[in-house]
């Protein structure tokens, strides 16, 4: 591809999305920047702290835990005051609690703190999910995902580099980095974000919705199949923050390398998340649904297999290929079956699929590896993506084929109209 046709390309990605767009995009951006604790929670409990496995799974599950609990309540939180206020109390509750962990000795004090990082931590993606299907015309979100998940993931290739080398030298030092940049995450909110909660009768369409509570989710049955198989596909891909650094651990390997692995995730996903979703933005979302979980199930499962830095970095790049594929069409696809006043609550639900995933998965690891060894964790791995890609395949039986974003604009464009212009009226007054 020559340099007029690859600055040509990158244009058409980025053009023709909103102001507000891009400060969300940057608060991500900075927060990612600060990403510390997810990823060196694990090195931390057994090689700086020298605890058990096990122990450091139930710390990293009760991290989940907190997800789980915070989940529903940012999403009625996020419906009922606003995406704005829900991110600041989120960012600045996550900054207090992180820089608390790296003070903790006792156990049972990590512990605890650990489930107050992950509730504060998991509160704000109801909020930016939504936010972002408020702002964005609907023939642009999968676009928009895609460039959100970039930066989530230009942020991971830098932290998580940098702070591999400081883990060698300062675990503290790292904790403290993500509370600085999360509170800096949280002024950008502050400053830049306008409130973009569409308000009943601002569009004409919304009048016919019915109220909408958990209840309303709950009994949604094709949504609740896409959180069940988010929930599969989160098992898998939370093996990288957890079964991986476990195994590598275990085999001798330095925090230092898991660094470097890791980071092949997030340099990966700055590389191709952009031309693989112009390639992808047009083709059926089914099959590329059920190619993303065998392509994440078999990734982790030739984990068994890497014996070295560079092998397991092969692995980490098949894997990888399904993080592209799968984000953007999987958001795309939650907003699509979302009702327009009741995002913030199915976001919710849906962000609780990662965070139940984010509890049972390092249950799952420490426990398989301990028990049976780390060979059994991937194979386990291969199975659930073999069945996630049967689910996907099924659950979209019925559903317009085509465009991998179709639909986003079909169900509810007047609602993304007047969306838009809630947006548009709350800059002006901001």
């Amino acid at each position: 591809m020559s340099v007029v046709r690859m600055r040509r390309a990158a244009r058409e990605s980025v053009s023709g999305l909103p102001t507000e767009f891009w400060w969300l995009w940057t608060s991500t951006l900075v927060n990612r920047l600060g990403a510390f604790v997810a990823t060196f929670m694990t090195l931390y409990l057994t090689l700086d702290r020298g605890y058990s496995a096990s122990f450091a799974g139930l710390v990293v599950a009760l991290h989940g835990l907190g997800g789980v609990v915070s989940s529903l309540g940012a999403g009625v939180m996020t419906d009922r005051l606003g995406r704005r206020p829900t991110l600041l109390a989120a960012n600045v509750a996550t900054a207090l609690s992180v820089a608390l962990l790296g003070f903790m000795e006792d156990p049972a004090a990590i512990a605890a703190v650990a489930l107050l990082v992950g509730m504060a931590s998991n509160a704000s993606r109801p909020a930016v999910q939504a936010m972002m299907a408020d702002i964005v015309r609907p023939e642009d979100r999968v676009r928009a995902f895609a460039l959100n998940y970039w930066a989530i993931n230009l942020g991971f290739a830098v932290s998580a580099t940098v702070a591999g080398f400081v883990a060698e030298y300062s675990y503290l030092a790292g904790f403290l980095g993500e509370a600085a940049l999360t509170l800096v995450c949280a002024v950008l909110v502050y400053l830049k974000l306008p409130e973009s909660r569409p308000e009943k009768g601002d569009v004409a369409s919304a009048a016919l919705e019915p109220e909408i509570g958990l209840g309303t989710v709950l009994r949604d049955g094709r949504f609740m199949g896409v959180v069940g198989l988010s929930f599969l596909i989160s098992l898998i891909f939370m093996q990288g923050s957890f079964g991986l650094p476990l195994t590598m651990g275990t085999a001798g390997f330095t925090p230092g390398d898991y660094g470097l692995v890791i980071a092949v995730n997030g340099v990966m996903i700055v590389l191709l998340q952009l031309p693989v979703t112009r390639f992808i933005e047009h083709r059926s979302a089914r099959k590329l649904l059920v190619v993303s979980a065998l392509l994440a199930g078999y990734g982790f499962g030739l984990t068994a297999f890497g014996g070295s830095v560079g092998a397991l970095a092969l692995t980490v790049c098949v894997w990888t290929l399904a993080e592209i594929i799968n984000s953007p069409i999987q958001m795309s696809l939650v907003v699509r079956l979302s009702p327009l006043h009741g995002r913030g609550r199915y976001q919710g639900m849906y962000t609780m699929s990662w965070a139940v995933a984010s509890l049972i998965a390092p249950l799952l690891a420490g426990t398989v590896i301990d028990r049976f060894g780390a060979e059994w964790l991937w194979g386990t791995t291969a199975a659930l993506g073999t069945v996630a890609a049967v689910g996907y395949w099924l659950l979209m039986r019925g559903l317009p084929e085509g465009d991998a974003g179709a639909g986003a604009g079909t169900d509810d464009g007047e609602a993304g109209r007047g969306a838009e212009s809630a947006v548009t009226s709350a800059a002006s007054g901001a």
